[in-house]
Parts: C-alpha cells; sequence; structure tokens
C-alpha cells in the first residue's frame, strides 16, 4: 500500500509540532483523510501565515496520538507498505517528536525530482504542480477524491504529492524512486540568496567563504553534500 502524507505544523523550531494531518491511502481502492491535531504548543503567527490554521481551529482537536491518521499510520507501519511524502526527511521527524518511527519504505518526492527533472532548479510542491503541468486535470481528480484543493492544507498537499509520484512513476517504477530517495542529490544552482540562479561550482571558485559559512547552517542534506563535492 501506498500512504502519501503530508503535515501542517506549529512553526519551524525543535519545539514546534504537528497541528494538522492528510493522508491517502492507495491500495484497491484510494481513500482521503484530514484532521487537525492539538499541539503541545501554540501555532506561531508566521506558520498561521502559511497554512492558515489558527489556535481557535484546534482547540477542541484530538491529540496526535488519539487522531484516525496516526492510528491507521501506526496500523500500517511495517515493510510491506510505503509512505510518500515531499521533503520526508521533515516528516519523518515531526513524526518521530511525537513518538512514531515509521519502519517501512519511504520516497521522497522532492529528492527524485531533482534526480529526475535537471532541467528545473527549484522543487517546492506548488512551483512543480505548475511547472510539471499536474494541475491541468487536478480538479477532476480531486473531485473523483472528493476532496477539495486548498494550497498549503496538509489533504490538498498530499494529494499534490500523489499526483507528482504519478509523474515520477512514469520514469521510473517505487523501487526505483526508494532507491532514487536514499541518494544525495547533486545540486548545480543555487535556488535562493545573494547567489540565486548562480551555479555552485562557479561560487566555490570566487567565494568559497560563502560556502564554508552556509556548512554551519542548518542546510538539507543535498545541499550539504553538494557544497562539499564543489569545495
Amino acid at each position: 500500500m501506498l500512504l502519501y502524507l503530508d503535515l501542517e505544523t506549529t512553526g519551524l523550531e525543535d519545539d514546534d509540532y504537528v497541528c494538522a494531518l492528510g493522508l491517502i491511502l492507495k491500495d484497491d481502492k484510494t481513500k482521503v483523510y484530514e484532521s487537525y491535531v492539538k499541539p503541545k504548543r501554540k501555532i506561531r503567527a508566521e506558520a498561521m501565515a502559511i497554512h492558515h490554521i489558527t489556535n481557535e481551529m484546534i482547540k477542541d482537536a484530538p491529540k496526535f496520538k488519539d487522531t484516525d491518521i496516526v492510528k491507521m499510520l501506526t496500523t500500517y507501519n511495517n515493510e510491506d507498505h510505503i509512505l510518500v511524502a515531499h521533503n520526508i526527511n521533515f516528516e519523518l521527524s515531526m513524526l518521530a517528536k511525537e513518538g512514531l518511527i515509521w519502519k517501512g519504505g519511504i520516497i521522497d518526492t522532492l529528492k527524485c525530482t531533482r534526480h529526475l527533472v535537471e532541467e528545473i532548479d527549484r522543487f517546492s510542491l506548488q512551483f512543480l504542480r505548475y511547472e510539471l503541468g499536474l494541475y491541468k486535470d487536478e480538479k477532476d481528480k480531486a473531485l473523483e477524491l472528493g476532496l477539495e484543493l486548498q494550497a498549503h492544507s496538509a489533504l490538498s498537499d498530499a494529494f499534490h504529492v500523489k499526483l507528482l509520484h504519478t509523474y515520477l512513476n512514469e520514469m521510473h517504477n517505487d523501487e526505483h524512486l526508494m532507491s532514487l530517495s536514499m541518494e544525495p542529490v547533486l545540486i548545480k544552482k543555487f535556488a535562493f540568496g545573494k547567489y540565486k540562479d548562480h551555479y555552485l561550482e562557479e561560487v566555490a571558485l570566487n567565494d568559497s567563504g560563502y560556502l564554508q559559512w552556509l556548512l554551519s547552517q542548518n542546510v538539507d542534506e543535498d545541499l550539504e553534500y553538494s557544497i562539499k563535492h564543489y569545495l
């Protein structure tokens, strides 16, 4: 079984927690689930500005372990099932913070897209939604599942993860995507900062100190791997 997961959080600091979950199960049938979660701390304003979930909306929500979604994740938490998410390490870390350690297979649609779609250099889920044309028939597919599209809602994002996974499946099967999900990606261009759209190789030659400084920051594993490669 494939489990497409997205979650929203109270923020991005070490003391932040899950405040919403979206899950799509794909086996013989496809089923969708969404739940607010009562977190261990209040939602930060900067997080509300992105996902539009307020503290008032979650005041009567169940705790993480009591949600139906978490109960399903626990039921299917074995090597026979594959969890699919965009930037899955973040999802896994937030689940682990709540005590849920995923034991099944994983497919990271972010890492797989970085490996397989070399002609682009931006990889946010919403950017890929439009760049790869996933939006073209999304309304009909969402209607089939009975869900309402809303950018940055947990269930809508899980749905777009599903569409992106289908796109990647046109190039490779799930076994290969799982393998790619475990391999570091060599990033060629910066997608942010003062060297946005510049090649990392060029920056390494002309301003290696900047790359050394970046290594001291909390960068993702692909960027860290790429910086070390070019240095």
